[in-house]
């Protein structure tokens, strides 16, 4: 009984016993630890192309070549034209040790301006028929001096001829100007320096060297290089008349002008008529004028934004500049209305300029003149005449917008009479002026708007660089280049035009619209959103691998054991 009991057991069987267990006669298996290992190896694998699968493009940028341009530019100083050469007409030759002594006054004075280098050469002509020029013509004498000096440099012409009063200064049209009389060396040399630096460097400017970067956003120029200028012509009270303009008329005043500018900026024009557009501000009648008055201290109220529909532009889309130029008839109840100054003088044009936003002519009908607050009802046509005279005062007006004076007249502190006007609008040394101021400016824009995007790049390194940004910006950088050469080379025109497709370029490329797509996260980010679910999985894959090795290892270790 006692021993079917024992054998009936499974706990004595001898199967069961720890040697038994500790022993293994067959060679353990690879399948489990090679399926365990491929799903850990194809694991591995996916990871370098899950990378790549969620790598983000960027096209290369040229960063060196940014950061060169933008510390070389914000280092310089604007550009100025370094040469002067000045040209006696008299009946004898300059000897050497005169022509050294005024060159170094004139020298000494420019140097007391400026930090810049200005080489000043001096020679003399003695020849035939100078006694036989027309001095007081001078028209004619621009054009007699335009082909005698070389246009490209700018001259000063010291002509020493007797005249009755104080020596004559006149200021032309191209790259020249002249003094007439006998006059000292010291005074010919102030004089020459003052126009030279005043004029022909700085446009007129009275404040010193031409404005730096902190004018950079005052152009009148749209970051993408286009300008519009919007001319409107506002009816204040229809009712007493309607008034309309043939603006095709004024093309003889405006087309010069375009394209004396189109280096500067791709100019387009448009116009519309507006009725029912009052002002805001009030007039009071004044006897000694014989109209209403509107002091210039209420002119910050003249526009009326509420009434004055004039932002309706069409052809200034994106980042353009408009202009605007209205011509304000008032009601009837207003004939004629007037500007006046503080100290009681009216103004000579009857209008007035509003800092980048454009000007403002008050035209008082021909009729308001005779018959005051008397409607003249029907429709009426301003007359060509009229027309005119309103456009040379926009015109003025759009000298000041661009830095200049609406009009050179004479300047007592230097000595100059007179300044010769031309039908372009600017003349040849006031262009040179706009070019090379805009040239600068523009060219810091560029540079800042580049680095700008260069620091936005670095700062985010999964942003989307498309093809066509990285084409801008290095076209940008390559145009930047030019326009200072060109500035090297005092080719202001071409400097003007490079640096305004530069800037533009530059802008192009950084409000390019693939700029603000939203697959600006960072890696971390991305690693954190496919964590929940790659974590759990690799941690299931890898724990299995490491279980599986280990029994792989053990199973071996007892084959090996038994078969020694």
């Amino acid at each position: 009984m006692a021993e079917q009991e024992t054998a009936a057991d499974p706990i004595l069987a001898p199967s069961s016993s720890p040697s038994a267990l500790s022993v293994r006669t067959t060679k353990p298996g690879t399948k489990r630890l090679l399926v365990t290992l491929s799903i850990l190896l194809s694991g591995l694998v996916f990871l370098p192309i899950f990378y790549k699968s969620t790598e983000i493009y960027r096209s290369p940028l040229p960063f060196s070549s940014i950061s060169f341009l933008s510390s070389h530019l914000h280092s310089l100083r604007p550009p100025i034209p370094t040469l002067l050469h000045v040209l006696f007409l008299r009946s004898h030759p300059i000897d050497s040790t005169d022509s050294h002594r005024i060159s170094d006054l004139i020298t000494l004075d420019l140097q007391s301006r400026t930090k810049s280098q200005v080489s000043v050469s001096i020679s003399a002509h003695s020849g035939e028929g100078l006694e036989s020029l027309d001095l007081s013509d001078d028209e004619a004498m621009d054009a007699f001096l335009l082909g005698m000096v070389d246009a490209s440099v700018y001259t000063v012409v010291v002509v020493e001829r007797a005249v009755k009063g104080n020596a004559k200064v006149v200021v032309g049209k191209h790259r020249h100007a002249w003094v007439v009389g006998l006059v000292e060396d010291s005074e010919v040399a102030r004089v020459i320096a003052g126009v030279f630096w005043k004029y022909f460097v700085n446009g007129g400017r009275e404040d010193g060297e031409m404005v730096g970067g902190e004018e950079g956003d005052a152009l009148p120029v749209g970051s993408d290089g286009s300008l519009v200028l919007s001319f409107s012509l506002l009816n204040a009270d229809p009712s007493d008349g309607v008034y309309d303009w043939n603006i095709q008329k004024a093309d003889r005043v405006l087309a010069p002008i375009l394209e004396s500018l189109a280096p500067i900026a791709n100019i387009t024009v448009e116009s519309q008529v507006l009725y029912h557009a009052p002002k805001s501000s009030i007039s009071n009648w004044d006897d000694s004028l014989r109209g209403y008055a509107l002091s210039t201290s209420a002119l910050p109220f003249f526009v009326n934004s509420n009434e004055w529909h004039l932002d309706t532009s069409i052809a200034a889309p994106g980042r353009s500049k408009v202009l605007q130029f209205v011509v304000y008839v008032p009601s009837a109840t207003e004939w004629p209305l007037v500007l006046q100054f503080p100290n009681g003088e009216t103004s000579q044009t009857n209008s007035f300029v509003s800092p980048m936003w454009g000007g403002v002519v008050v035209w008082n009908p021909p009729e308001s003149s005779r018959n005051v607050q008397k409607p003249h009802f029907g429709k009426h046509i301003i007359s060509t005449e009229d027309l005119q005279k309103i456009f040379q005062v926009f015109v003025g007006q759009l000298r000041v917008l661009f830095g200049l004076r609406s009009n050179n007249l004479d300047d007592a502190e230097i000595g100059v009479t007179k300044f010769l006007a031309t039908p372009k609008g600017f003349t040849a040394w006031e262009l040179d002026v706009l070019h090379r101021r805009h040239t600068y400016l523009n060219l810091l824009s560029c540079a800042s708007t580049l680095d700008s995007l260069s620091k936005l790049v670095k700062s985010l390194p999964r942003m989307i660089i498309m093809d066509e940004i990285g084409k801008q910006v290095k076209l940008s950088v390559e145009v930047a280049s030019l326009a200072q050469n060109y500035v090297s080379h005092k080719i202001y025109n071409a400097s003007a035009v490079s640096s305004r497709n530069a800037r533009a370029l530059a802008e192009d490329a950084f409000y390019h619209p693939s700029i603000m797509s939203i697959s600006y996260s960072s890696f971390e980010h991305t690693i954190a959103i496919y964590m929940p679910f790659f974590v759990p999985v690799s941690l299931q894959v890898l724990i299995a691998a490491k279980k599986e090795l280990t029994r792989y290892k053990r199973e071996r270790a007892k084959y090996l054991a038994s078969i020694a």
